[in-house]
């Protein structure tokens, strides 16, 4: 490890944001987790106790049934990175409101390109999207926004630093605001609609989640990292095992891990489809927030400190009181690879790579390693990752796989290079990227020509690792490992390489072992930086005017949705998606991050990367009205220009991955009507619903298979739609055959006022 440089005196002293806000948190949750405690008649997890205390009526009467009853909830915060943000901020536009009703975050993370390297990109980003820029800096000026400038740090750290705390209710308009469950949050990515909702003091509706307990037992040690814990618990529960339930982790294994360890945790929570995760308060957390500067935060949350954490019975008996349980004993874990193109394909390191990479074709030879992202961008990340770097350097290894380091935040970064961290990367010749997203969410500038790039393994710890998802390039086997593992495996380049058994050769030629990472869980010398990107709104945002250029090609001001109506007749197949279908697959990332505040612009993206059933092609659809084939958005917007509906058909959990409600704006703006699939992604499906479209899900799911290329489709009792009824649906095929298939939807009263009015939105409006 580095020595530790003589502290320099920062220009920037750290506080705790909204502690008014959080000792009121804490000031009414022991009395509602009482009348909780009372009313439900058990003890209860922290997940209850978190949830009970946020209700919107305040005080509930009665016991929820968990994955069946709508709660209002009041959160305490919402959190927006700049990708969403746009889209959030312009709806939010649309509603009426002077500020915002609770406190409110916007984090310029996504829109920063990673190529050369911090400097270089970071001006790059500045030159290209400053419109976007000026344009979020402006609105949260306007509405009582904290405003993170680019280069301030990725959102979910940055939140986790400064505004994360034990027993607080947040959303945030990304998928991976879950990672604040490390702070013993109920943290929920949302689509910006959801947003909105609060944004605008309005209630935010949620299915009370099902709660599903993970007891961890034993000790995390030599080259198993928290990483590895969630990589574990995704091969487990898969990408959707966690659908609709909190997961709640406990035991004496939890109180072993740091508090960014359990956010790395419960950031991944979201690959497999967890509304969110969590764990209980502890030293580690209280440990944390002293560190950051949040002594008043952890002084206010050791007043209440039993209920911030589950109950002691519950804990003692967890299968009395969690709708699953699962146990890991961290002691028997070892490090493991996630991958490739799921997150959810767990393979030991070493020899069972070996074997499963030769049977599966995968490429041994491993390009590039990539530390950091939202997951793993610590300062604990990245020493123990330096610690196996330093080693290449001390032990004569020469690197055989490029490294790139994307630290999680500004202070995270000034810390790390004061303590000298950020040299050894350095020395290994490492490109050290912007304090941003990067090629975690597509932002990777690797190749000229990336759609014909060749077939290639890199390894990362970020969380998730669809194709084309990093760099574009559909033939990029991406695999997912911890920082440690990472940093092991980039001087090896090998695929399956292990470094608890395998040996290198050092430019002298010797034989020679990587011994086991050490690090910090907390820089010795406290945390620095000279300025951490923060620009807080002003009191009075009336007199500031935001303007959007309508001849832009980046923003592009909302008009309201029609509603769709009670009748959908003629309407035409527009893609029948075959297999996976995430939101990368619906609305790439990437290049089309531009295009996230222009609406019109952006859909011309829509479904792109879904698969086409009846030919297995991207892209690549037929038009019923001229017999050709052409792409989705060409297609659906000849439907439209027609007054034409259009349908989609999906296959099992449709629209997994991330928040974008992009994904579920597009289609409704190009003219689809209804989404039919086997299985939701819980986010996608509340996303479709905010916009006012129909999602729904066939009752007989082999009903998927009747479904026809030139299929039209006629809606036969919309007008009688209502909660728990299904929906008949008549396909009328080609040859004049016709199906009649029945379907499932979840929509309670208040969401079908959304589909009435044409969206959530609308409905605000009204009401004001």
């Amino acid at each position: 490890m580095p020595d530790l440089k003589k502290q320099q005196t920062s220009k920037f002293i750290p506080m705790a944001f909204d502690i008014d806000m959080i000792k009121k948190v804490y000031s009414r949750m022991t009395n509602h987790v009482d009348k909780a405690r009372e009313v439900v008649g058990k003890p209860l997890t922290l997940s209850e106790k978190i949830l009970y205390t946020h209700l919107w009526d305040e005080i509930s009467t009665k016991p929820f049934t968990r994955g069946e009853d709508y709660v209002d909830f009041a959160p305490d915060r919402v959190a927006c990175q700049d990708a969403t943000a746009q889209m959030a901020l312009l709806q939010f536009m649309q509603a009426g409101k002077p500020r915002v009703a609770v406190p409110t975050t916007v984090h310029c993370d996504h829109l920063i390109q990673a190529k050369n390297g911090a400097t270089s990109d970071l001006q790059n980003a500045l030159n290209t999207s400053n419109e976007v820029f000026n344009f979020l800096e402006s609105v949260s000026n306007k509405y009582g926004i904290g405003f993170w400038k680019p280069g301030a740090g990725i959102i979910h750290q940055v939140v986790l630093e400064n505004y994360a705390f034990p027993g607080g209710m947040m959303i945030g308009t990304d998928s991976h605001t879950v990672n604040a469950g490390g702070l013993g949050m109920i943290a929920i990515g949302v689509g910006g609609a959801d947003a909105v909702d609060v944004m605008a003091g309005m209630p935010w509706e949620l299915k009370f989640p099902k709660l599903i307990g993970i007891r961890l037992t034993g000790k995390l040690s030599g080259w198993t990292a928290p990483k590895d814990v969630i990589l574990k618990v995704a091969e487990i529960l898969t990408v959707k095992g966690g659908t609709g339930a909190v997961v709640e982790y406990f035991g004496p294994g939890a109180q072993g891990i740091s508090c960014t360890g359990k956010g790395t945790i419960c950031n991944m929570g979201a690959e497999i489809g967890a509304t969110t995760s969590t764990f209980g308060y502890d030293d580690s957390m209280e440990r944390y927030l002293r560190a950051t500067d949040r002594s008043d935060v952890a002084d206010a949350a050791n007043d209440v400190k039993t209920y911030l954490t589950g109950d002691k019975e519950v804990y003692e008996n967890p299968e009395l009181y969690f709708d699953q349980v699962i146990d890991i004993n961290l002691s028997d874990l070892g490090p493991a690879l996630n991958g490739p193109f799921t997150p959810d394909l767990s393979t030991s390191v070493g020899s069972d790579m070996s074997e499963k990479a030769k049977s599966n074709d995968w490429p041994l030879k491993v390009e590039w390693g990539l530390i950091g992202s939202c997951t793993n961008s610590s300062y604990e990340d990245l020493s123990r990752a330096s610690s196996v770097a330093q080693q290449a350097l001390d032990k004569g290894i020469s690197m055989k796989s490029d490294l790139g380091i994307n630290p999680g935040s500004e202070q995270v970064r000034y810390t790390a290079e004061r303590d000298g961290i950020i040299d050894i990367f350095q020395k290994l010749d490492a490109k050290i990227f912007t304090n941003a997203c990067g090629p975690c969410i597509g932002q990777w500038a690797r190749y000229e020509d990336a759609k014909n790039a060749p077939k290639n393994s890199i390894v990362h710890s970020f969380n998730r690792n669809f194709a084309k998802r990093a760099d574009g390039n559909p033939n990029t086997h991406a695999f997912v490992a911890s920082p440690e593992i990472t940093a092991a495996i980039a001087i090896s380049g090998r695929l399956d390489f292990n470094p608890l058994t395998d040996s290198l050769i050092n430019d002298k030629g010797e034989r020679v072992m990587l011994d086991e990472p050490t690090g910090w869980e907390l820089p010795p010398k406290g945390f620095e930086v000279d300025d951490n990107g923060y620009l807080a709104p002003v009191d009075d945002g009336s007199r500031i005017s935001v303007d959007v250029n309508p001849n832009s090609e980046r923003l592009e001001l909302l008009t309201p949705f029609e509603p769709i109506g009670d009748d959908i007749s003629e309407a035409k197949l527009l893609i029948k998606a075959f297999g996976k279908c995430t939101t990368d697959h619906i609305s790439m990332a990437g290049p089309w991050l531009r295009y996230r505040g222009h609406l019109d612009n952006i859909s011309n993206n829509c479904l792109i990367g879904a698969v086409n059933a009846f030919n297995k092609k991207t892209n690549f659809v037929k038009n019923q009205l001229t017999g050709e084939y052409g792409a989705v958005p060409e297609t659906a917007r000849a439907y439209k220009a027609n007054d034409i509906k259009s349908i989609v058909v999906g296959d099992h959990n449709y629209g997994e991955g991330s928040s974008r409600e992009h994904a579920a704006m597009e289609p409704r703006h190009l003219g689809v009507a209804a989404v039919i699939v086997k299985s939701f992604a819980r986010i996608h499906e509340t996303n479709l619903k905010k916009q006012g479209m129909l999602g729904l899900t066939f009752n007989n799911e082999n009903d998927y298979n009747l479904i026809q290329e030139d299929d039209t489709v006629n809606f036969l009792d919309l007008s009688d739609f209502a909660p728990g009824k299904p929906l008949s649906i008549e396909f009328v095929h080609l040859d004049g055959s016709r199906d009649v298939i029945l379907t499932n939807h979840t929509y309670n009263q208040s969401q079908i006022d959304w589909y009435k009015e044409g969206s959530a939105l609308n409905l605000i409006k009204k009401q004001n």
